[in-house]
This record gives C-alpha cells, structure tokens and sequence, in this order.
C-alpha cells in the first residue's frame, strides 16, 4: 500500500480541467473543424484527397470502391470514424453542396431532398479535374509535409492549392467556441480578384468587389441586395438574404400557378415542399390548391397551383416570409492563419492565398532548378567523354572493376562522381553522331531553362508574372457563368444600376430650366434645315446651354457667380422633346441670381488633370481638378469674380494644351495653357485677352491638331477655318480677327474647335435644334462671314452651340488629353 500510495500525483481538479480543455478546444480548432486559409481545406478533406492522389484515382483512370479509400484514409491519416471520412468524400461530390465538385462519384451520393448516399462499399470515386489542381506539383517539394498520427506515413501539411479554394468552394465547420461559415464563389471571379491583388497590390475590399460580386451557390437562387455581401467582405462576418428563383404561370382554366426553378443553397427540397403543403392544409397560407414537385434530372420545377380569386404576388410573398424560400446565410469568414484561427475580410483571404502561391511557386523553381543543373552536370560529363571517346573506353577497358575505372575517369577529366557514373552506365548506341547531337542539344535547353529559372527567383516580377499566367490558364479551362443572381432589395435599389449607359443631351435655359433627353433623338439633318422642336419653351425663355455627355458620367454644373455643383447625369429628370425640363433650383442649391453658364463631365478626379475657365471680361484660370473631388451640396467656389465679370466657360486639360478664345465682335486669341499657372480654387485669376470696351468674351475650347476652327454667329451663319492659320501668342494680347461681323451674320455666339468627322448642335432661343454635319460646313479663312447653317425667322437668333460627341469618341478625347 506505501509503494501505490508513492505513484499517486495530487493535482487541481480545477487547474486540470482548464489545461485538457484548452488541449481538446485547440485540437478541434487546428485539426478538426476550421479549414486552412492557404487550401481552404480541413484536415480530413486535405487527407482523402492525398490519399486518392497517391492511390491513383485520378480522372484517367477507373473509378474505385469508396470503401477502399477510406480504408486508406484511416489506416494512413486519419484515425476517426469511418462515417466522418465517407461523410466528407461524399459531400465533395454532391454537386448541390459543393460549388466546384473536388470528387468525381460513381453511384447514389445523395439528393437535395436530403436523400443520404449509398453504403461505401456500393459506391465509386476518383479524383474530379480541377481537384488536381489542388495537388499539382506537390511531388515538387512545393509545401511541407510532416509524420502522420503513428510516424509511419508522411502527409502533406497543406496543398499547393493552385486556385482559391477556401473562396472559390466556400467551408463550413464548428469548433468549440468558434465556427466557420464561407460561402462558395464563381472561380473566374476569384481568379479575376486575385489577378487584381497582384497588379495592384494596395487594391481595397471595393476594388477586389468589382471582380468578386459576391457568393455564387451551387443551387443558384437570387441574393437580395448588396449591403450584406459588402459588410461581409469588409469585415469577415455577414448576413446574405437567399431567395428562390419563382415565377407565376398561366394554368389550365384562368388559374395562376407559381413555379419554382431554384432554391436557396443547403435548403432541403422535401422538407420546404413539406412545409408548403403543412402552410395550405393548416390554412395559414389560403388559395394553394395543389403542389408537385416535378424535378427531374433535367433540372427543379416545383409546381404550386393556386385558386383563381386570390392573387399569386401576395401568395408568393407569403411563402417567402413563412418557408425556406427565403433565407439568409450568415457569412463568417474564420480560417487558419499560421495555424492560429482569425476573421478574414475579403483582401485578407486572397492576400494569403497570393502569398502561398508565391511561395508554392518559389519552391516549385527550386525544386526544378535543382534538378536542371544535376542534369546539365551529367551532361557536361557525358560531352566530356564523348569529346574523348577513345581514350574513355581504353582507360574502362584497362579497369580490372567499375570502382577502378570510376576512379580513373575522375582523376584524367576531373569528373565528379554522378558524372563518372553516368559515363560508365552510358550504352554503346550513345555513341552514335546524332545521338552526340541529342545531348549537346539537351544540354543548351537544359542551360536555356536554368537562366529562366534563375531569373524568376531573383525577380518577384517574373514570379508574380509565373502566378499570374497559371492562374489565368486555370480561369479559362475551369471558369464558367455566374449562376446565382444578385438582385436589389426593397429599399436598396441601386439606381445607377438600373440606368443603361447611354448618350444624354442635357439642356439649360435662360429661366433655369434643365432636362436630359437621349442624343438618338435628333436625326442628323443637311444644313440649312429647319431642325426640330428640343424643347418646349416659355414665350420670354431661350435655351442658353446645352451638352452631350454620358448618362453615368459626373456633371460639373458651373455658374456666372464662379460656383461649382456636382450631379450625375442621370440625376438630371428626362423629359421628352416638347417639355420645357424641371427648374435646377430643384436640383442644385443655387443662390438668388446665379445661373449655369458652363457644364462639363467628368469621370474620375484624377491628378494630373486641370479645369481651365474664362471669365466673360477676358480672366482666366487653371485649377486641379482634385481640388473638386468633395463638392458640398451647398457648392464650393471655382473662382473668385468680380461684381461685374462672370464665369462663361470651362474646360478639362492635361495642363499642356493650346487655349483658344473667341470674343463676340469677331476677335480671337491663341495662347499656351502653360502661360497660366496652376492656382487654388478661390484665387480670381488672371488676364487671357485684351477686350476693347464693347467687346466681351463669348467662348473658349482647346486646341486640337489638324482640326478646324468653327464659329457661328446669332443670325445663324457659321464657317469652319484650319486652325494653322490662328497663330501662338502671348497670354493677355489683343488677338486676330476670327470673323468679319456685320449687321447680316450678327455677333458671334460660339468658337468650337472640331474634326470633320463630328456633328454640330445648334439650338435657338425658341427651341429649335439642328444637327449638322461638320463636312457640309464651308471651310473659309478668317476675315469671311461664313454660310447660312439654319434658317431663321427675323425675330429669331442662335442660342447655343455644341459638338456631338459620342461616347466612344469622349474616351479617345480623354485620352488624347492625357498623352
């Protein structure tokens, strides 16, 4: 009894529990339930995937019993139940569970209606395609393995997983304190987000959202609204509302029936037509006179046929508030980092998934690096001899043993050992001329191969590079269509969506009123036509300004008062040709006596870019256009004006253009942009031509090479002049003659510099547009009056003048800007 009472060891019940705890929490956590950022796979996944792979069933060969691997499983890797191995292979196979299947199965694996699979022994399986891509190059030395639970086997530590796996098939485990639950994606947007990681490398959860617009279910289904799927990849946790895909259909008799074609991801079919039916027998659900399901292998069709007083849209509402129809998946994003569990955002996930792949990559050049100079080593050896071929066989022939020559071929050529060797394992048919010519030329590929190689680890460029065609050839060969829709929710319709991208003309007249109406509403008419009515306009009210534009593009809205206000596009209501528009004082906060006098687009503020304007006393300014990146809704100011002066044009530029300016008696002046430094937003600018005293300035625009420059007076006369023939001058001059103005042209209302090739819009102060076309437009010189461009009753006068510009055209226009 001493000696027993000697091996007791008294310890803290309390102390012990806490310890083993921890112990049995961490091994759940590590080697149980949450799967590994890297290959987004769980232990047993990783497990039976290798053991398929070294077993060989792979894609080319024949399927094997489901029994056999996971005997294998368990006898090698994992020592649990058999049902958790079979359970997990399984799962890998449904094509409902599962967005990309890793497991090609032979035999009953289950149904969405909750059927469960066959017995293993009835069962087959081998590896699917893009499994393999999991465990490419893993015989490279690309990860690390360690011993399994017994030290007799060796298993990999984790795959080199050559797409997103944790993303592109999503996971779902519970540990002890913590669970994981990742939704699958579409693997070409995960690839396409990874792709946008390498290229830029500071690339926000918003950019990477551009690619990866959210989950992609195997059962596809619709995703109510945006808010959800953001808050999840910005902060790792979330909440997705999934809907059926219904539809309502005419029936037999008048009567309505709903079908549905698609079910929310992990929803049990049998159970949700179950609880439909238990809905309409219980009457909490009234008019449902008969359900089907009538799914086949061709795809779900669940058939709900209804009364004829009741109608289908309340039904179907009904049924998605009280069954499975609609239902939410809660998106948390916990994965291994380091071995250690931690929340991941979207940029997390892939930023660890790009630095395993670098590292996978930079293993894999090692690896094949290594093995390309142990050859060329060889081959330097065999040259060696055959360059010596005579006196190689005299010294092996003079050898008593193989120890005897391998020593002597060493000592006469300074061989190594390896290429001794292979000197004395060489066959006689080696000696042969062409096969002399095989080895030299192995040998300059095998050199070729060894500076590429060294390249790319001595460039993380190259290797990005390396990545980035891998993962761009995986993309292309498994990639396919997006099958769950994202739709908005009630109350989150994002409007910019929902507006097609589209040519707008936008109008402003002189009593503050603006409208927007698509540019395919004008035909193209020969000059000298009567146009058509734009707009209907008060008797006392004239359109003032006009401008073509995108419907998504920003509009710079600025006014005489030297303000700037911000709107999109589409923002601005449309209306059609004969409505006189809603007055802007509706859209934009603008004080008592301020009006529009230029309105320019603009897509991204980007640096680099500057806003030039004119005043109407001949001020000039140039200002970046990031200065205007955060309009308040109350405005800022663009300039500061005099009392008497007023804003009256503004244009985009690069900072590195040719002003031209136009003033109504005729005068013009062509000066380097650069003669104007940049200044901030409230500065008042400096002078850009010397106005006479009845002389104002009417219009300013860039110079383009090779284009012409279009002027057009208020009684409708207009010419197009090269613009050679407008000489560079100094900022602040008088100018040169653009226009001989008398009483029969009027005075000019607009300078335009155009091509040829575009459109003119002229609208008068009544409301009548034309749309001519440049070419048709005389080319005179600069003291002439110009042609006839519309015809006007006396009392009538141009307004306004524009290019038409197409969407296609703006983007060449910008970028011409930029260069």
């Amino acid at each position: 009894m001493p000696e027993a009472e000697n091996r007791q060891n008294l310890i803290d019940i309390s102390k012990e529990l806490q310890s083993s705890f921890i112990d049995y929490a961490m091994s759940v956590i590590v080697s149980r339930a949450i799967p590994d950022v890297r290959d987004g796979l769980k232990p047993v996944q990783r497990r039976i995937l290798y053991a398929m792979y070294e077993v060989g069933m792979t894609p080319d060969k024949p399927y094997k019993k489901s029994a056999r691997l996971v005997g294998d499983v368990l006898g090698k890797y994992h020592p649990h139940g058999d049902s958790a191995v079979y359970d997990a292979m399984v799962r890998m196979a449904q094509d409902f569970s599962i967005r990309y299947m890793l497991v090609d199965g032979h035999g009953n694996f289950g149904s969405v209606d909750g059927d469960s699979a066959a017995a293993m022994r009835y069962t087959e399986a081998r590896l699917s395609q893009i499994a393999l891509e999991l465990l490419r190059d893993i015989n490279k030395e690309t990860v690390d393995f360690g011993p399994n639970y017994d030290g007799n086997e060796r298993e990999p530590l984790v795959l080199p997983s050559r797409f997103p796996n944790l993303l592109v098939n999503g996971s779902a485990g519970i540990a002890v304190g913590m669970a994981t639950n990742i939704p699958p994606h579409n693997l070409t947007e995960v690839i396409n987000g990874v792709l946008t990681l390498i290229d830029n490398p500071d690339a926000t959860v918003a950019d990477l959202m551009k690619h990866v617009k959210g989950p992609d279910f195997p059962t596809g289904a619709l995703i109510l609204g945006r808010e959800g799927i953001r808050q999840a990849y910005e902060t790792g946790k979330g909440s997705v509302v999934m809907r059926a895909v219904a539809r309502i259909e005419e029936g037999k008799n008048g009567k309505s029936q709903i079908v549905v074609s698609e079910i929310p991801f992990q929803v049990n079919k049998a159970r949700l037509v179950e609880k439909i039916a238990e809905l309409a027998r219980d009457k909490k659900i009234d008019g449902i006179t008969d359900l089907r399901d009538e799914s086949d292998r061709n795809g779900m069709r669940i058939v709900i046929e209804l009364r004829r007083d009741v109608k289908p849209q309340v039904i179907l509402n009904n049924l998605y508030k009280h069954t499975q129809l609609q239902t939410s998946f809660s998106v948390n994003m916990l994965a291994l980092v380091g071995g250690e569990p931690k929340m991941l955002s979207l940029r997390d996930a892939l930023w660890h998934y790009l630095q395993h792949q670098k590292e996978v990559i930079r293993r894999r050049t090692e690896y094949d690096l290594r093995k390309a100079e142990a050859r060329a080593h060889i081959l330097e050896g065999l040259l060696i001899a055959l360059d010596h071929i005579d006196e190689v066989i005299s010294l092996i022939r003079g050898s008593k043993t193989v120890d005897e020559a391998r020593e002597g071929l060493m000592e006469r050529f300074s061989l190594s050992y390896d290429q001794a060797q292979a000197i004395l394992d060489m066959r006689l048919q080696r000696l042969t001329g062409l096969e002399r010519d095989k080895i030299q030329s192995e040998y300059e590929e095998i050199k070729k191969l060894i500076a590429e190689l060294k390249a790319i680890l001595a460039d993380e460029n190259l290797l990005m590079g390396v990545i980035r065609d891998e993962l761009t050839e995986i993309r292309d060969r498994f990639g396919d269509e997006r099958r769950t829709r994202i739709v908005a929710a009630e109350g989150e319709i994002d409007e910019e969506d929902l507006i097609p991208v589209q040519d707008v003309v936008i109008t402003i007249t002189h009593a503050g009123y603006v409208k927007r109406m698509p540019v395919s509403a004008y035909r193209s008419q020969h000059r000298g036509g009567r146009g058509v009515s734009a707009l209907g306009t008060r008797e006392e009210d004239f359109v003032e300004h006009l401008f073509i534009t995108s419907s998504h593009n920003m509009i710079l809205f600025f006014t005489n008062k030297g303000k700037v206000y911000r709107l999109k596009a589409y923002e601005v209501p449309e209306f059609g040709r004969a409505a006189k528009g809603t007055p802007i004082i509706n859209l934009l906060n603008i004080e008592q006596g301020e009006s529009v006098s230029a309105v320019i687009p603009v897509k991204e503020f980007e640096e680099g870019c500057y806003l030039f304007m004119a005043t109407r006393n001949g001020v000039v300014k140039k200002t970046s256009l990031s200065e205007f990146a955060n309009i308040r809704k109350a405005g800022l100011i663009a300039l500061t004006i005099k009392e008497e002066d007023e804003l009256i044009a503004v244009r985009l530029t690069d900072g590195t253009r040719e002003i031209i300016m136009g003033t109504r008696q005729g005068m013009s002046i062509r000066f380097p942009e650069a003669d104007v430094r940049p200044m901030g937003r409230t500065a008042a600018g400096v002078k850009g031509i010397d106005l006479r005293e009845d002389d104002v300035l009417i219009d300013m625009d860039i110079v383009r090479e090779d284009a012409d420059v279009l002027v057009v007076t208020a009684r409708g006369y207009g010419k197009r002049t090269k613009i050679t023939e407008y000489r560079t001058q100094s900022r602040g001059g008088k100018g040169i003659k653009t226009l001989n103005v008398t009483e029969k042209t009027g005075v000019v209302v607009g300078l335009k510099v155009v091509d040829q090739e575009e459109d003119l819009m002229i609208i008068t102060q009544s409301g009548i547009m034309i749309r001519v076309q440049n070419r048709e437009i005389s080319e005179q010189g600069r003291y002439t009056q110009g042609v006839k461009l519309i015809s006007l009753q006396d009392d009538e006068e141009v307004s306004a003048v524009a290019r038409v510009i197409t969407e296609e055209e703006q983007g060449e226009e910008v970028n011409e800007e930029k260069q």
